[in-house]
């Protein structure tokens, strides 16, 4: 439906989108066929096509959603349907980093919460806001699967583990100053547009992204181990202070 900039309702279908200039749909019609020939059934691409046109530009807009339901032959609903559905499309203008704080139970018990709120009142936006700069988008999110490194934070779905709401601040200040940031493990960081495209399915081309890789940590493996029958270790160490379990951070890691 069609608004008014009052916000009162017209009661009229929007418009069909705009569609994208010719060079770029060209382009972008050359790898959707690309991918879509990778699948028996060409509506199976549908989830790498909506990665596609949110490289483009860094969202799914209404002209990705028609651009994706003509290439796979779909009506605008089937796509919308599907583009909705999933947190990893964004629907609106979104930064170029994705700073994700894990609010589920074990990470907000170990400080996801306080980190959150911490780094809220630091950028001045709230969740799923983008700061002035467009540098950095805020969100909680669900559980990332890395309870062994709890608190997680994310940054285009790259692992950065054992955060303090002060490691959490330097991090945003330092994607936002354009430092290089290195994750804790995992491939080396990039914008979420770039992001986007290896998500739909494009190789990594950078020196060194795809030989970089990172494992479970000693928590989530102890119980592999000692299935196995290897001994126990003789004490378990704090991954943020390097001392024995217990140990506190310092008033500087932990402001």
């Amino acid at each position: 439906m069609t608004t008014t900039p009052e916000g009162v309702s017209l009661g009229m279908p929007q418009l069909p989108p705009p569609d994208y200039p010719d060079d770029v749909r060209a382009r972008l019609a050359a790898d959707a066929r690309e991918l879509i020939a990778r699948y028996p059934d060409s509506r199976s691409a549908l989830l790498p096509l909506l990665h596609l046109v949110q490289s483009e530009e860094g969202h799914v807009t209404r002209t990705g959603m028609q651009f994706c339901a003509d290439m796979l032959d779909l009506t605008t609903a089937e796509v919308t349907a599907v583009a909705t559905f999933y947190t990893m499309y964004r629907r609106k203008p979104s930064g170029d980093y994705q700073v994700g704080v894990c609010t589920n139970t074990l990470c907000a018990v170990m400080g996801g919460d306080a980190i959150f709120e911490a780094l809220q009142e630091h950028l001045g936006v709230g969740n799923g806001e983008t700061t002035d700069d467009g540098k950095v988008t805020l969100e909680h999110i669900e559980c990332n699967a890395a309870c062994d490194f709890a608190p997680v934070v994310m940054v285009n779905w790259e692992f950065f583990d054992n955060q303090t709401p002060g490691s959490a601040k330097r991090l945003v200040d330092d994607l936002r100053a354009g430092a290089r940031v290195e994750p804790t493990r995992g491939a080396p960081l990039c914008t979420f547009k770039e992001t986007a495209r290896i998500l739909a399915g494009f190789p990594d081309e950078r020196p060194g992204a795809v030989e970089a890789t990172g494992g479970a940590g000693p928590a989530s493996l102890i119980g592999l181990r000692l299935a196995k029958g290897e001994a126990p270790p003789a004490r378990v160490v704090n991954p943020r202070t390097g001392g024995p379990e217990g140990t506190q951070p310092t008033a500087e890691e932990g402001e």
